[in-house]
């Protein structure tokens, strides 16, 4: 899965970046579109390994009772993003506050304070969860922020966002387990060899 980025002119009389992002996201059915840094990012339909491994990476919230009266475990929920005026984000995975439907913003997308942890699944759009994604979450001040990074066959987690990046970022290989931060609600362990197994290219 390749990401596109598409910066659409900001001087179109009537017409804005939100626009124009919607405007796509008819025409491609499936594709994610975002809107990063005042760019719009086209991403197409992920692979079967990818969604995988993203329903193996929901058990442990499950089973922490993260999906429940003051959490909830959601796919592809929408943040708006402080560092733009039409600024969204679509991460694969998110654990939010339970109340986040009183927190809508704009274009389906929710006020980044309910968000308590952002987590992306890599394809070959590597450098946009890698870096492009890092800075924004950051911004948004995401307390959590976790990539699985396919191609290296490693998981990141982000912690403590500081301006535009995270104070802490450690990788983990496979035969290390997780212990993601409390600050998400749960104590949760992520065995790193079976996401990367069953995520695989």
């Amino acid at each position: 899965m390749s990401a596109a980025a598409v910066e659409y002119p900001r001087d179109v009389p009537g017409r804005n970046l939100l626009d124009e992002a919607e405007r796509l996201s008819g025409m491609l059915p499936g594709y994610r579109v975002e809107i990063i840094g005042g760019e719009i990012t086209v991403t197409p339909p992920p692979d079967g390994p990818h969604g995988d491994a993203l329903s193996d990476l929901m058990l442990p919230f499950y089973a922490a009772g993260l999906h429940g009266q003051t959490s909830r475990v959601i796919q592809a929920l929408g943040i708006w993003l402080p560092d733009g005026p039409f600024d969204y984000a679509i991460p694969d995975l998110t654990i939010v506050d339970a109340d986040y439907r009183d927190h809508h913003i704009r274009a389906n997308c929710y006020d980044p304070a309910v968000f308590r942890l952002v987590l992306e699944v890599t394809s070959n759009n590597i450098g946009n969860d890698l870096k492009t994604k890092v800075a924004a979450y950051a911004i948004a001040k995401v307390p959590v922020y976790v990539i699985v990074n396919r191609m290296k066959q490693r998981i990141h987690v982000l912690t403590d966002p500081i301006a535009n990046e995270y104070d802490h970022h450690r990788v983990y290989a496979p035969g290390e387990h997780i212990a993601l931060p409390e600050s998400i609600g749960a104590e949760v362990t992520l065995d790193v060899a079976a996401i990367l197994t069953t995520g695989r290219l």
